[in-house]
């Protein structure tokens, strides 16, 4: 294992990268070093402790700790989903829903159909998976439905004054919103293999496995992550888009 260990030194010169993207945000003037800066010791910070609580709850083994482990990264996952929403009338509850959902009916698929076991070593990194997927995708429908609700505000205003619901006014926005929301990981599936060289399968093929398992266990997470976007997605559009409505279903 001595070839795969990673000395301070290691760290210090892959920091530099880090840095490089500094000097493009400096001489570009784009003002992403306070952002970049506090991304890397926040992933520094986070990864030191999550390393040593998942130790913990792998060696407890215990299902009340992997049920709210579970809980917690969807909580975070939500939050940080509901901060990249930009309308003022956005609602928390409408990505925790969403991620709550997508995540569960997924994993519990994947349980009951024995895929996976229900052990904290195998349930709580699928979930970041999921969660984390989903994530991105509600995060980019709730840009995509603010910008469209931007782009198209007369059209929308003119489907209400002819007696259309906002159901109804709002369809063109929240298709084209979901499709945006899908796009990246529909697109990560089609060159799976081919460009994006997926990190479980080489893992395991690496670590002994069978090649034709580690395959198979690829193809699951590829039809899982598309499962739980697609759903994460559609649940966070049919809620969100009605924040964009007051109490008399007019156009805020």
């Amino acid at each position: 294992m001595k070839n795969v260990m990673v000395s301070n030194l290691s760290l210090v010169l892959a920091f530099a990268l880090v840095l490089v993207s500094i000097a493009i945000s400096a001489k570009e003037k784009l003002g992403l070093t306070k952002d970049i800066l506090t991304s890397v010791f926040r992933a520094i910070i986070q990864l030191v402790i999550i390393g040593f609580v998942l130790k913990f709850i792998f060696h407890v083994d215990q299902l009340w700790l992997t049920i709210v482990s579970t809980l917690v990264i969807i909580f975070n996952a939500s939050w940080n989903a509901n901060k990249r929403d930009p309308n003022p009338h956005r609602s928390l509850w409408n990505s925790i829903i969403a991620e709550a959902i997508g995540t569960y009916v997924t994993l519990g698929l994947l349980i009951f159909s024995g895929v996976i076991k229900p052990i904290p070593m195998q349930v709580i990194p699928i979930t970041g998976m999921i969660a984390g997927n989903e994530m991105v995708a509600i995060g980019l429908c709730y840009k995509a439905l603010h910008d469209s609700f931007n782009d198209l505000h007369q059209q929308v205003l003119e489907k209400l004054a002819l007696g259309s619901d906002i159901k109804l006014a709002s369809m063109p926005i929240l298709r084209r919103s979901i499709k945006t929301a899908m796009q990246p990981t529909i697109d990560s599936a089609k060159t799976v293999g081919l460009v994006n060289l997926p990190g479980m399968m080489s893992g395991l093929i690496f670590a002994g496995i069978n090649p034709v398992y580690a395959i198979k266990y690829q193809i699951m997470i590829t039809f899982m992550l598309l499962s739980a976007t697609s759903l994460g997605a559609v649940i966070s559009g049919y809620l969100a888009y009605k924040n964009y409505f007051n109490e008399q279903m007019q156009l805020r």
